[in-house]
């Protein structure tokens, strides 16, 4: 029977002959767009996610509290029944990032998104849905928070 010092020598070693070889993974980073969580009003965001002009439309839903007792975690959501969204975005007005949340869709899931998001004072969330064809639509909604979040 191998003792533990053994045993932990040979997996260094299987370890390394595996890292050598090339056949360990890589470290998973995510990517991120830094201009995007940099900006700090709708306008730039849209120009460092490559969008158009935002629209307003009735045809993109925001869901929330209007009250939220607690900024730490309040649940939006945002959804379309329009054809050809590619991504979902939650805003925060007044957040030191003004992107919230991003999600990539494609046309075989549903675009509804719900998450929950951190907030540090009453401040306007928009949804914004990106379509296929370059039209950026939003709905907007005034959430007030009784409770620091962000902030404190």
């Amino acid at each position: 029977m191998k003792t533990r010092r053994e045993m932990l020598t040979t997996s260094a070693q299987l370890a390394a002959m595996l890292g050598t070889a090339g056949l360990l993974p890589a470290t998973a980073q995510a990517a991120w767009n830094k201009a995007a969580f940099d900006a700090k009003n709708m306008a730039s965001l849209m120009q460092a996610l490559g969008g158009s002009t935002p629209a307003a439309s009735a045809d993109v839903t925001i869901t929330g509290p209007d009250i939220a007792e607690n900024g730490s975690v309040v649940p939006v959501g945002a959804s379309t029944n329009l054809p050809g969204v590619k991504r979902l975005l939650l805003l925060v007005e007044k957040n030191p990032s003004m992107l919230a949340a991003a999600f990539d869709l494609t046309s075989d899931v549903e675009s509804a998104i719900n998450t929950r998001v951190k907030m540090g004072q009453s401040s306007n969330v928009f949804a914004v849905a990106m379509m296929a064809d370059g039209k950026v639509l939003y709905a907007s909604k005034e959430i007030k928070v009784t409770l620091g979040g962000c902030g404190g």
